[in-house]
């Protein structure tokens, strides 16, 4: 099998504590044709520093930038990747041994396939596992476009390879949507391309306390309900928003109930579904704990 060029593009925001694992766990893949590209988006921590200690010594490419978000630091990687097929790795992940033979392998042999997921690993901030659902169904999903918009599914940035033309196709990232995952992967399924995840687990996924679904959540909901604005005709539309806020409610419900209210007032009760239900009960019952509460 002819194993093309991968490009693995890494933006990077004040991940210091977790940067080098992060890159040496990619210089370590079994895959001999790849290139890392590096972009730090303005750190203002130690992570410029910790980058361009291992690009030293190991000469990937790494490049500079103010902070724009992820959105411009991936155009901007792009911008210098010359692979067949893109990987954007997240970078507070660690890229589990095998991840990119196994995937270019898979999209080798279906053509038709320009965005692939796979499954993750979630770990703590210090690397522990946690505890996650195993995989009940070892056969590869293929999703359409009208069911990534209705679940407003996003495949994430540490399973995600896309091909390359894939994302030429489509322009790239749109850098005034800070949220990069989402708005690629509807624009890549419109596109015509198919959408599959793998069953594999490719990635140790980082919960920590800047996670951005954590501190994050309303600047995500408005970037997201920006994405689906552009499929208001589709009959899927009015599900895919529902989805958008179940997940701002999945934080929001404990950590600020006065916007919590208002996501709730903003959907009529009848389109509630079962999750919605489950947010509101979170909603009446849950309180976050004072700040030295046992």
């Amino acid at each position: 099998m002819n194993w093309p060029l991968v490009s693995v593009l890494v933006p990077c925001f004040n991940h210091d504590l977790y940067i080098e694992e992060c890159l040496l766990s990619i210089l370590q893949q079994d895959y001999d044709n790849f290139e890392l590209i590096v972009v730090n988006d303005g750190s203002t921590d130690l992570s410029a520093q910790k980058i361009e200690a291992l690009r030293q010594v190991h000469g990937f490419q790494f490049y500079q930038q103010e902070n724009m978000g992820v959105s411009a630091a991936l155009n901007n990687a792009l911008g210098h990747a010359r692979g067949e097929f893109i990987i954007t790795h997240d970078s507070d992940d660690v890229m589990l041994a095998g991840r990119i033979r196994r995937q270019v392998s898979y999209m080798q042999e279906h053509p038709e396939v320009g965005l692939l997921g796979a499954k993750v690993i979630y770990i703590d901030a210090t690397g522990k596992p946690l505890k996650h659902k195993p995989v009940t169904d070892p056969q590869v999903q293929r999703w359409s476009f009208d069911e990534l918009l209705a679940d407003a599914y996003a495949v994430g940035a540490p399973v995600a390879m896309y091909r390359r033309t894939a994302i030429d196709k489509v322009g790239g990232y749109d850098p005034s949507i800070k949220v990069q995952d989402f708005q690629m992967t509807l624009r890549v399924a419109e596109a015509g391309y198919q959408v599959d995840i793998l069953p594999d687990r490719v990635t140790l996924y980082r919960r920590h306390a800047t996670n951005i679904s954590k501190t994050a959540y309303k600047s995500q909901l408005i970037y997201d309900l920006k994405v689906i604005e552009a499929y208001k005709d589709n009959p899927a539309y009015e599900a895919g928003r529902l989805a958008i806020i179940n997940k701002a409610l999945k934080e929001s419900v404990v950590a600020d109930k006065k916007f919590a209210r208002a996501l709730f007032a903003s959907v009529p009760v009848h389109r509630w579904n079962r999750l919605t239900w489950k947010r509101f009960r979170h909603f009446v019952f849950k309180y976050r704990k004072p700040k030295g509460a046992q």
